[in-house]
């Protein structure tokens, strides 16, 4: 009922926020009459401020046209993969007419990007995406709202998503070899899981896996997040976070953690810096400030679209992750396609070296969640493994923005490079299945020095493009 009365509610506010544009457009508008009255850049600011606070945020485009190899234009391709009921695999392909260029795009490594399920679409990932474009090829998992997914498509649940997960990793490797995968927050554990199964089963795993700021083990240094999920029971989750998609909708009738409820919690954990954030906003509209104020649009036209998730995969998320803390215990079993319960075993991985990022101030995933992974991969040795605290990062200061090019992404890109060669097994672990939390192995760890900057400050400026080769 809430979702439809939301559904309802959003329907008669779109006339008023397409008024709210036209006017703002009229009083901004030098050729216009009102645009030469008294005040007239203030009402257009106010209308403009009104409009974006009432109008529909859909998906946005990762608008990834090109990236800067080496001084070298090198055109993007955007195209799918594979196409799940509840998931892309987009690929963003390459082109040169440069031959050294084109020789050297060819050579580089394969990364699986696994974009977070958590609210936000992948596109939320497009720094990330776009700077690892210059030094590799890179496929993402692009998430679909569920309630655009017909109910003949079944459920999706928290064992799809590894399975998903597995799938993606063995396409790429059938098409190049092997990957490299990099999750950045909640699919850390999904993708740990992947990787775990595939070492049991003795299939070929990942060259190495690079978990960003994500919940391994959510005991560590709880968050708002955290308390939320550990004092709330999973019925309460249930009885009032989940609601049938109205039937305007192609998933119509499907159980689903709303986006709108998201949105919500999203803006509830800072309500005051969104506040300033927008009344900003009004300000440098009225003083002409369009570079600042074109900032705040791009941070909020992805920051306010926000995608339902399927209940099941929701609801199995807060009990696994947040509440059982399953994968730390050792009791965590994943159901296969063909139906089998796997017990997940991360002391089984070998083969895949383990890079683990972290944010100082990091308020969603906190100090030693991520970091946890090093104490479940008793199978690697230390040359295997690294961890890295960004000094002054938040959540989205370790995949977006300055700290991530300058700061995270250098030592991600290396240690990809450190591990491009396939590894030979090592010495079987005979660490005992179950165990309720294996001491951490000694990781090399690296800190790096505090950058100024706001943790959550809306995305910098793009830099100018790059030049352009023709396409290939």
């Amino acid at each position: 009922m809430l979702y439809a009365l939301y559904e309802t509610q959003r329907s008669f506010m779109e006339p008023f926020a397409d008024f709210a544009l036209a006017t703002a457009k009229f009083y901004s508008s030098p050729t216009s009459l009102l645009g030469k009255s008294p005040m007239a850049q203030r009402i257009a600011a106010g209308y403009e401020l009104a409009y974006r606070l009432a109008k529909d945020y859909e998906k946005p485009a990762f608008g990834i046209p090109s990236v800067e190899v080496d001084g070298v234009g090198v055109a993007i391709h955007e195209r799918v993969e594979i196409d799940k009921p509840f998931c892309e695999l987009r690929r963003f392909k390459r082109f040169s007419d440069d031959p050294a260029t084109l020789t050297k795009l060819k050579g580089q490594p394969v990364v699986l990007v696994v974009a977070p399920l958590s609210g936000h679409y992948a596109t939320l990932l497009r720094d990330t995406v776009r700077t690892m474009l210059k030094d590799h090829k890179v496929y993402i998992t692009d998430w679909k709202n569920a309630r655009l997914v017909p109910l003949s498509e079944g459920a999706f649940h928290l064992d799809d998503y590894v399975n998903y997960v597995q799938e993606f990793i063995r396409h790429l490797q059938g098409a190049y070899g092997n990957c490299h995968v990099v999750s950045v927050c909640q699919p850390t554990v999904p993708v740990m899981a992947a990787v775990s199964l595939m070492a049991s089963r003795g299939e070929p795993t990942p060259l190495s896996m690079t978990m960003m700021g994500g919940p391994i083990d959510a005991r560590r240094s709880p968050t708002e997040v955290n308390d939320l999920a550990v004092n709330r029971s999973y019925e309460w989750f249930e009885n009032n976070v989940i609601y049938p998609v109205p039937r305007k909708f192609a998933g119509a009738g499907r159980r689903v953690y709303p986006g709108f409820l998201q949105y919500s919690g999203f803006v509830a954990m800072n309500p005051d810096r969104h506040a300033t954030s927008h009344y900003d906003y009004f300000k440098n509209l009225v003083k002409g400030d369009d570079a600042s104020a074109e900032a705040h649009r791009r941070f909020y036209d992805e920051y306010n679209a926000v995608l339902d998730m399927d209940a099941d995969y929701y609801l199995e998320t807060i009990h696994t992750v947040f509440q059982e803390y399953k994968l730390v215990n050792g009791t965590w079993d994943v159901r296969s396609p063909d139906g089998e319960l796997e017990r997940v075993r991360p002391q089984d991985i070998r083969t895949t070296a383990l890079f683990t990022v972290e944010g100082e101030l990091d308020d969603i995933s906190g100090s030693g969640q991520t970091h946890a992974a090093h104490g479940l991969c008793t199978g690697l040795d230390s040359t295997q493994m690294r961890h890295l605290e960004a000094k002054g990062a938040g959540h989205y200061g370790i995949f977006s923005g300055r700290r991530w090019r300058e700061v995270v992404y250098p030592q991600v890109r290396q240690f990809i490079l450190d591990h491009a060669t396939p590894r030979q097994p090592a010495a079987s672990s005979t660490a005992p299945t179950g165990a309720a939390e294996p001491a951490p192995a000694q990781a090399e760890t690296v800190q790096t020095p505090l950058l100024a900057g706001v943790t959550a400050a809306p995305p910098a400026l793009p830099q100018r493009g790059p030049r352009m080769a023709r396409k290939g």
